[in-house]
């Protein structure tokens, strides 16, 4: 950021006072809408960022269909959110005491090494399913998972439990989300080190926006490679992808991460945390409207089942539905980048919200396939608001030492209703069917929106989001 000047302590080179006074501070500052990226460290991480988010949803759309077309149940899929939300909910406020107390730098790095190794197991397993020997563990465990889809699918039972592989890919997503919670602790605490104050929410708004580059390749790609190459090259990308995001954080320098030095024992540091995000009703507010939101609202996971029965699109446009809300959100947030910033960021933030839930609710009555896509379409570009909302809210809000364990915090909360909402949507799916799940939770995200705005009028009243915000 350029230096500011104080005009009453310059001399020109002949010693004597400029004859204009005025001083810069009240010369208006213009909108940057790239502000972020004039730091090059900033740049680095964004573009590593970026891959590695490609890779991880280029997976999550294989792994979905890959499981759903080897079982046929809502059950598996709503599963595939239980395994990977164990680890956000068991490890996430250890890993954000790590990260307060350790290089961010580090953890990342070495997380990504272990997500690297995952995928690369995912895609030999895939490979190589039907050599896998059904060993009495995986016998055992795919009765089990039979047992369970049984008495939620009890009416419609079409599913089966049979290939060897699929306890050894939910073990393997299980060990990729723990890598990914320290990762996320990490990466969510790590970016606002490398730039100043001021490019805060400049810097929130396109690390969504990346999330949602990602977001919009990485399904549409892993759809078209799943139909025409097959599962394991899409879990060799994202290995990939991890291997790229590895070293382009290597050359980043050192970061100005102010590391906690109290005394506290460990858990005393993680409950530190919690306090500080139950005590800041900004935080909290805004973190449980985009919790419950989109636990009940999320139709993510059963879109391979609306792909398949409802609209009748295949992979391919099973990849074009993940993809859909991603490039609402990303225009979205081009659109937040370059406008000034909100002035009603409280008002903004429920109606968008509400907006979400409405066209949620329309998404699981459509039987049409490129209606659904632009419904889709508007639940990101309305979703993408509350992120960027709530995340420099976080940001500004926390200070430094304790960013990884209010990250984390944030992590449990909206991780987990990424997670348990895959799970809620399948379970509610595998009783009543995809359309009155969808729907359901379109009507339960409009009347959270009523309960916070109830229970914390002050939601109301949040203005601009500037550096000035306590």
């Amino acid at each position: 950021m350029p230096q500011r000047v104080d005009p009453s302590s310059y001399q020109s080179p002949e010693g004597e006072r400029p004859a204009i006074s005025t001083p810069i501070d009240l010369v208006p500052p213009t909108h940057d809408p790239y502000a972020a990226f004039r730091f090059g460290d900033f740049s680095l991480f964004t573009v590593g960022n970026v891959l590695s988010i490609t890779g991880r949803l280029m997976l999550a759309v294989a792994v979905e269909w890959e499981m759903y077309a080897r079982t046929h149940s809502a059950t598996a899929l709503g599963l595939v959110g239980l395994v990977i939300a164990v680890p956000v909910v068991t490890l996430s406020l250890p890993a954000g005491h790590l990260a307060d107390r350790f290089s961010r730098k580090r953890i990342i790095l070495v997380s990504q090494i272990f997500s690297l190794l995952t995928s690369l197991a995912l895609a030999l397993v895939s490979w190589k399913h039907l050599a896998i020997p059904a060993i009495a563990p995986l016998r055992e465990s795919n009765r089990g998972l039979a047992a369970i889809a049984g008495i939620f699918e009890w009416h419609h039972p079409i599913f089966h439990f049979d290939d060897a592989s699929i306890p050894l890919i939910y073990l393997l997503l299980f060990l990729g989300a723990v890598a990914r919670t320290f990762s996320w602790a990490a990466r969510s605490s790590f970016f606002p080190t490398l730039i100043s104050r001021d490019a805060f929410a400049n810097a929130v708004t396109w690390n969504n926006s990346v999330f949602q580059i990602g977001s919009v390749v990485g399904p549409a790609f892993s759809g078209l490679l799943v139909a025409y190459i097959g599962f394991p090259f899409v879990y060799l990308l994202d290995a990939l992808c991890a291997l790229c995001f590895f070293l382009l954080i290597l050359p980043i320098r050192r970061s100005k991460q102010r590391r906690d030095q109290s005394q506290a024992s460990t858990w005393k540091s993680l409950m530190a945390g919690l306090r500080f995000v139950f005590r800041r009703k900004v935080i909290l507010a805004t973190i449980t409207l985009d919790l419950f939101a989109v636990l009940l609202g999320g139709a993510t996971a059963l879109m391979p089942i609306f792909a398949d029965q409802i609209l009748h699109c295949g992979p391919v446009g099973l990849g074009w539905m993940r993809a859909a809300p991603a490039v609402g959100a990303f225009a979205m947030a081009l659109v937040v980048a370059h406008l000034p910033p909100m002035k009603q960021t409280g008002k903004t933030l429920l109606w968008c919200v509400s907006g979400f839930g409405i066209a949620t609710i329309l998404f699981g009555l459509s039987k049409v396939f490129w209606l659904s896509l632009g419904l889709l379409f508007l639940i990101g570009a309305f979703d993408s608001v509350s992120v960027i909302i709530r995340g420099s809210i976080v940001q500004l809000v926390t200070p430094d030492e304790m960013r990884g364990r209010v990250s984390s915090v944030n992590n449990i909360f909206i991780g987990t209703s990424n997670e348990f909402g895959a799970l809620e949507s399948g379970l509610t799916a595998a009783l009543f069917g995809p359309v009155i799940s969808v729907v359901a939770g379109g009507i339960g995200t409009i009347l959270v929106v009523l309960g916070v705005a109830l229970r914390w009028p002050e939601t109301r009243n949040i203005g601009a989001l500037d550096k000035n915000l306590r």
